[in-house]
């Protein structure tokens, strides 16, 4: 029953990752980042939003995320997992010592996500921008022995999206706020959803380093045909919600390469594990 829950990471954390930056790029503009995610998930939120254990269960992302300006107001953006690695660990009897299950692993590529985002309004430091992103069902669904194990969930999904932000200024520090809201139309069975974001953020130390604080989450229509909850030969729930906190903070070497390093913590949620997820990556910008 918990290894259902790996599939709902792909919907909450990934988020985070998409969303580098709120205004478009300048035509032939850019931003790439290779990044690394990772979740041990050893507790979930139930259908009640209550906390219960579960045997341990591991995902990894290694991935790459662009965005590109092919005009001033139309950017592309692109998120590639390219390498994925899930897994859950030996069930052992707490009794005996026995292993009760053996653990296993699958390795994979994940879902790919496909997006533009064109700027509606650019007036000073201000920006309103709308957004579509596709999400390409790439990953491996049903692997392992009972079919539980996967690196994606199976369905294509259009997300849009309407995101507001404004740039700051304290003295030598910069700094913005952001707001995002968009509407997700899922397949498969799986309800439709309500996504929410806000963010702040400033640099300082010489524009040295940037430090973000994200709010965001997912909030379920329940309007789709799957049941909420699956038994273990399934392979994803429905109506996965959580409301998570995300801290960043980068280190800018130049105006063009920085390391990154963020984490993503569920606050509250159904459906989900309620661990950390983990983020580290490299990333250029011009």
């Amino acid at each position: 029953m918990q290894r259902i829950f790996l599939i709902l990471l792909l919907q909450v954390f990934t988020i985070g990752a998409f969303a580098e930056d709120g205004w478009p790029k300048p035509k032939n503009g850019g931003y790439f980042k290779l990044g690394q995610w990772w979740l041990i998930g050893t507790e979930h939120f139930t259908d009640q939003g209550l906390i219960d254990p579960n045997v341990t269960n591991g995902i990894y992302f290694t991935n790459v995320y662009g965005e590109y300006g092919v005009t001033d107001r139309l950017t592309a953006v692109v998120y590639f997992p390219f390498f994925a690695r899930t897994l859950f660990n030996n069930t052992v009897s707490g009794t005996t010592g026995e292993i009760l299950e053996a653990g296993e692993a699958v390795n994979s590529i994940g879902d790919i996500d496909l997006g533009i985002r064109y700027g509606l309004v650019q007036k000073g430091s201000f920006a309103l921008s709308a957004g579509l992103t596709l999400g390409i069902p790439s990953g491996r669904t049903g692997g392992g022995s009972d079919g539980a194990l996967q690196t994606g969930d199976g369905e294509f999904n259009q997300l849009v999206t309407l995101e507001a932000g404004q740039g700051l200024s304290f003295g030598k520090v910069n700094g913005f706020t952001k707001a995002h809201i968009g509407f997700n139309n899922r397949t498969q069975g799986f309800s439709d959803e309500f996504r929410f974001g806000i963010e702040a953020g400033a640099t300082i130390f010489n524009e040295k380093v940037t430090l973000i604080a994200r709010l965001f989450g997912i909030e379920s229509f329940q309007n789709g045909v799957l049941p909420s909850q699956s038994t273990g030969t399934s392979i994803f729930a429905n109506n996965t919600e959580h409301l998570t906190f995300g801290p960043e903070v980068a280190y800018h070497f130049n105006k063009n390469f920085g390391l990154s390093a963020g984490l993503a913590k569920p606050l509250s949620g159904r459906l989900i594990y309620s661990n950390t997820a983990y983020n580290v990556g490299v990333f250029y910008q011009w």
